[in-house]
């Protein structure tokens, strides 16, 4: 599905069990799609940190990003500090990555713009 539209404007599905795990080579053709992002976890999550210059700007931003959280119904763990935000996506139903994780990715990186 979003190999038709950029992953920014794409929308997550429920899923549910490990068919929806993501094979390391898709996990890693999709890594590129997300620029700042890294593979943690033995690759089995994304996490990029976000950098602000004061505490407002980093509220915002996660302000922003809960609301786009519920409205996808995927939701990231977060280090939320004066500066900077750390996100971690990683799909908890499925044991690893799914294509929602990096959908959610490009959507927090747009954010950020």
């Amino acid at each position: 599905m979003t190999d038709m539209i950029p992953l920014s404007q794409a929308h997550c599905i429920p899923r549910r069990g490990d068919e929806h795990r993501l094979a390391e080579a898709r996990v890693r053709e999709m890594l590129s799609q997300v620029a700042g992002w890294e593979l943690v976890e033995e690759g089995r999550a994304l996490r990029r940190t976000f950098r602000f210059p004061d505490f407002h700007r980093t509220m915002s931003f996660v302000n922003a990003l809960a609301h786009m959280a519920n409205r996808e119904d995927h939701h990231p763990d977060l280090g939320v500090h004066y500066d900077r935000c750390v996100v971690r996506y990683s799909t908890h139903d499925v044991g690893g990555l799914s294509e929602n994780d990096f959908i959610c990715a490009a959507r927090a990186s747009a954010l950020d713009t």
